[in-house]
């Protein structure tokens, strides 16, 4: 079957295409490169054996998405990643966000809407919870007022793909809300590697220990957490990309209780941000050089997830330890900088 993963060349998006590729799965990827770079399909190819098929593209683009499913019309499952996906700079610049996020999720699906069957995976963010009143965080926890206008891309997104599924019967849809994805493949050869200045903790983290940038900004020291720092459920990405295709698999293969459902992507267990400093210091031997600065606009307290329901419902759970995926992100920053 030919899977189309958009923003496959991304980070979260390479380890679900290498994950796809060793199921067997043909894969197709759309990138526009604004976050990516063409050198990760080489590296996609190296671990798997298999080059996926490649089209540059921007999903703003309403006639050449129309263009590409009219060319493309084997395809059985899309997973859709594409998407600007930094909270702070969402804050910064929220029609960026609206515009890209909200129009290529519309456009995309006009197309799948047109399509006789179609499965669909959906990235969507633990960021539509908000500011949660109890923990860890079930599926029927409200979805609050988002914190920042990424979150709320996700929250509309979400809601866009549901409403379309009511309404189209042939579509099926998963929506995961997953966590925070760190850590590298095993091969370190593929990774985190943002363009400019990370706006993620991890990558800051072993930028900052292998000298590209000089002092990690912890922000907020006193949030009400037990060091007094944000607390978040931190996953390994390879055992996100193994969720994407657990969930296609679900769709393809019928198992759907509904033709929309969602699941929480995490391992269930929070981190604060000196926690994951500390076991980065633990497995790179490395003592970091950081400092407690105010808190950022849009970051809320602690959230981390029930998985109850993607372990018994969806036959998933995540494998890797906090420890392991600070390994491999120290593994993959050392490659990337020899």
């Amino acid at each position: 079957m030919k899977i189309l993963v958009t923003g496959g060349l991304g980070f979260i998006g390479s380890h679900t295409v290498v994950e796809l590729q060793n199921k067997g799965f043909e894969v197709i990827i759309i990138d526009n490169l604004s976050n990516s770079s063409l050198d990760v399909l080489d590296a996609i190819t190296k671990i798997t054996g298999k080059k996926p098929e490649f089209e540059k593209l921007d999903l703003r683009e309403k006639d050449a998405v129309a263009a590409f499913f009219k060319k493309h019309t084997d395809i059985a499952g899309v997973i859709h990643f594409a998407a600007s996906i930094f909270v702070n700079e969402s804050v910064e610049n929220p029609l960026l966000y609206y515009e890209n996020n909200l129009n290529s999720l519309i456009y995309l699906l006009k197309e799948v809407s047109a399509r006789k069957e179609m499965s669909m995976i959906f990235s969507s963010s633990c960021t539509v919870y908000g500011e949660t009143d109890k923990l860890p965080i079930t599926e029927e926890a409200p979805v609050k007022k988002a914190e920042a206008p990424y979150g709320n891309t996700k929250q509309i997104g979400e809601e866009i793909i549901q409403d379309t599924c009511k309404v189209n019967q042939h579509i099926k849809a998963i929506s995961l809300r997953y966590f925070n994805p760190i850590g590298a493949h095993p091969s370190a050869n593929i990774g985190e590697t943002p363009q400019g200045k990370p706006h993620h903790l991890v990558p800051y983290i072993t930028q900052t220990a292998i000298g590209i940038r000089e002092q990690l900004l912890v922000f907020g020291g006193d949030y009400p957490t037990e060091d007094g720092t944000c607390v978040r459920d931190y996953i390994h990405v390879v055992d996100l990309g193994k969720a994407h295709v657990t969930a296609l698999e679900r769709l393809l293969e019928n198992k759907n209780k509904s033709n929309y459902e969602v699941f929480n992507i995490g391992t269930g267990k929070g981190s604060s941000i000196f926690e994951v400093i500390q076991s980065f210091e633990k497995v790179s031997g490395q003592k970091l050089n950081y400092k407690v600065v105010d808190r950022r606009p849009g970051d809320v307290t602690a959230i981390y997830a029930d998985t109850k329901k993607a372990n018994e419902e969806l036959g998933w759970q995540a494998k890797s330890t906090l420890d392991e995926a600070m390994d491999s992100a120290w593994k993959w920053e050392q490659k990337v900088r020899s």
